[in-house]
């Protein structure tokens, strides 16, 4: 009996080991390849063949061409898990066994360049053991996944294949409320479906999601289930918008569907080649959207813009001169009616970049020239959130303490209660001032150590709590 106990004790510590060679050797996390060259930015860069004689026509009222073209820049993408099916106890133990693929998900895809480059939802992807991709003429390839993010829903796959049709990105800061679009994609896996509608609405936010504010196009064309990640085109053929998300208590159309904005999109790309990450650009100012009630409250004329409430010292918008009380009507000469618009154009922006911008100050109208600050953001990841720097208001909020300030929770978070707002002061007893503080107390941390974590709420309480 005794031996029988030693047999299974050392088949069980077996199986871990197996288990766990095979979790970190066979499921390591997907590098981001950040050598490949922007296809778009190449000198010379034009759209394929097929799309460059279309895009100069003028075919307002005619879908055929626009959609002929399109639907070969359109791919199936397919979410592939990769499961072990253990036939016998000795496979169970040991962590082999039966090798079984079953598709997760599905969703669609736009090819960005002739040699393969595919962006699509994150949400298309996300939890993949592979990614699968047929294109329009069923050829079949395995797609790496070069990058994604999660914030943006958005990701980015490639295919080694070459002379593809592709779409070029369009202005989508120039789509007109009531413009006629497009819709391709692979809705209830039914391949090269292709949707009619018009622009219903821009900067259109669905709420604050994970703290991430978006800011999508609207239309009436009918997008469903499969649709995610597939191609949102104008009569000319150009990409303006990424499906997806639709507004539904079914789950199917009912008369709404959302894009992200193609100069969004693009910029999303850009960065994940270039860096691996998604570089937020920022004013340096908070605030809120006006409304009659608002402005009411705030004694001010205007009903529509961005109220500045605050402006972070040493940001480009306080060396520009705006100040609290400002109102914010335009930047770059894109009207700011509320928030999202605002977001909605930052966020196709870089950090180091200069935009104009267009206030009122006592009710006259002013002009400066603000460089975008980068928003330094930093991921704790063994207690899910992400944290970031004070700004001049957290200080007067939390009375001049140092800390860096939860920004947002993540899906891993220890807790179900969001805490975004509240300030981490010390980690393993030691004071963090800011993210370069965070980051170097992490690193030296032996990953066998419990990690203490004190946290200040706005009423200057403070806790401490133990994560092993």
């Amino acid at each position: 009996m005794k031996k029988s106990v030693q047999l299974l004790s050392i088949a069980l510590f077996a199986s871990v080991l197996s288990i766990g060679g095979y979790k970190f050797f066979l499921e390591e996390s997907q590098s981001i390849t950040q050598d490949y060259e922007i296809p778009w930015q190449k000198e010379g860069y034009e759209a394929s063949s097929q799309l460059a004689s279309y895009t100069g026509e003028n075919s307002e009222l005619n879908f055929t061409e626009a959609a002929k073209k399109t639907v070969n820049a359109v791919v199936h993408v397919k979410n592939i898990t990769t499961t072990r099916q253990a036939r016998s106890a000795f496979e169970y133990y040991y962590g082999s066994g039966e090798v079984r693929k079953a598709i997760r998900g599905a969703g669609s895809g736009v090819i960005l360049s002739p040699d393969g480059l595919i962006v699509t939802n994150n949400h298309v992807i996300q939890g993949a053991s592979e990614v699968q991709v047929t294109l329009n003429n069923n050829e079949t390839y395995m797609a790496e996944i070069l990058g994604t993010s999660a914030d943006n829903d958005i990701a980015l796959l490639k295919i080694d294949a070459t002379d593809l049709d592709y779409l070029p990105f369009g202005d989508s800061n120039e789509v007109e409320i009531g413009e006629w679009v497009l819709a391709v994609g692979n809705p209830f896996n039914l391949t090269s479906t292709v949707t009619a509608g018009i622009v219903s609405a821009k900067a259109r936010d669905l709420g604050s999601l994970d703290n991430q504010f978006q800011s999508f196009l609207q239309t009436d064309a009918a997008v469903n289930p499969g649709n995610s990640g597939g191609a949102l085109v104008n009569t000319r053929g150009e990409l303006i918008g990424i499906n997806t998300a639709i507004t539904s208590q079914t789950g199917s159309f009912v008369g709404y569907s959302f894009a992200i904005p193609s100069n969004n999109a693009k910029k999303i790309v850009e960065d994940l080649l270039e860096f691996g990450n998604v570089r937020k650009a920022i004013l340096g100012v908070t605030g809120s959207d006006l409304n009659s009630m608002i402005a009411k409250e705030l004694e001010v004329d205007s009903s529509q813009g961005f109220y500045i409430s605050s402006v972070e010292t040493g940001s480009g918008a306080s060396e520009a001169g705006l100040q609290k009380g400002d109102i914010i009507t335009s930047i770059d000469d894109i009207k700011i009616r509320k928030f999202a618009d605002m977001t909605g154009y930052l966020n196709s922006k870089n950090p180091g970049e200069r935009v104009s911008i267009t206030y009122l100050r006592n009710g006259n109208e002013r002009q400066t020239d603000v460089i975008l600050d980068i928003l330094k953001v930093f991921q704790i990841k063994d207690i899910g959130v992400e944290v970031t720097e004070l700004s001049e208001a957290d200080l007067e909020k939390y009375g001049k303490v140092s800390g860096v300030k939860i920004n947002k929770m993540l899906p891993n978070s220890f807790t179900k209660t969001d805490i975004s707002g509240l300030v981490i002061t010390k980690i393993n007893e030691k004071e963090v001032d800011s993210i370069e503080d965070v980051r170097s107390i992490l690193s030296a941390k032996n990953p066998d150590e419990p990690m203490l974590i004190t946290f200040l709420s706005p009423g200057g309480q403070e806790k401490t709590y133990v994560f092993r």
